[in-house]
């Protein structure tokens, strides 16, 4: 065959294509993944944030902590918070308690989504441990206590889009896990972690 300035044009053109395509397959690869640490980074949708410990309580403000729990289609439990609302200073750490039970008749495993509204909360809203942190199995019948324990980072309060904020709501909704069963078991807190009354007469 012989080697034309046309041939050549048209295999750089295809080389370029299969570099492009390659490309555009590595990125929806990486996509989901970046989108998760850009809105980790950012707070953007709500997305909450992970700490090792609470700062403590640095502030006179309140903050009421709305929670709100939702099941997907298709998975067969009962799934509430046990509190409506709590009131928390920024910086101190709280823990509340949500309660799921399974109403089949065979073992159920489930991821809980979460997020926080106003969006603008997400950047400040941290967990220190939290039940969707894993997957979570429970048998036919059983009930269990979820608990999360969080705190709002005061550095809210220095964010001119957030520092009015006076409400927040968390918000889980569980959906039934790719793989089921999975070996994922619900485990609580350990004791040292059981709410006091005050927390819970707020």
């Amino acid at each position: 065959m012989t080697d034309t300035p046309l041939s050549r044009r048209n295999a750089r053109t295809g080389l370029a294509l299969a570099i492009v395509l390659a490309g555009m397959i590595g990125l929806s690869f990486a996509s989901v993944p970046l989108y998760r640490a850009f809105c980790k980074a950012t707070g953007f949708g709500g997305t909450t944030q992970t700490a090792a410990a609470a700062p403590g309580a640095v502030a006179d403000t309140w903050i009421e902590i709305r929670f709100n729990a939702d099941v997907a289609p298709g998975l067969a439990w009962r799934f509430a918070p046990e509190q409506a609302s709590m009131r928390i200073h920024p910086g101190e750490r709280s823990l509340a308690l949500f309660r799921a039970t399974n109403r089949s008749d065979h073992a159920i495993t489930g991821n809980a989504t979460y997020n926080v509204t106003p969006d603008a909360a997400g950047l400040y809203f941290d967990k220190i441990q939290c039940f969707c942190f894993s997957q979570q199995t429970l048998e036919p019948g059983e009930t269990a206590e979820l608990p999360v324990s969080f705190f709002v980072d005061p550095a809210m309060l220095a964010d001119r889009n957030a520092r009015d904020i006076a409400a927040i709501t968390l918000s889980y909704t569980f959906f039934p896990a790719k793989s089921q069963p999975a070996e994922a078991k619900v485990g609580l807190l350990p004791s040292a972690e059981t709410p006091s009354e005050k927390e819970f007469s707020r």
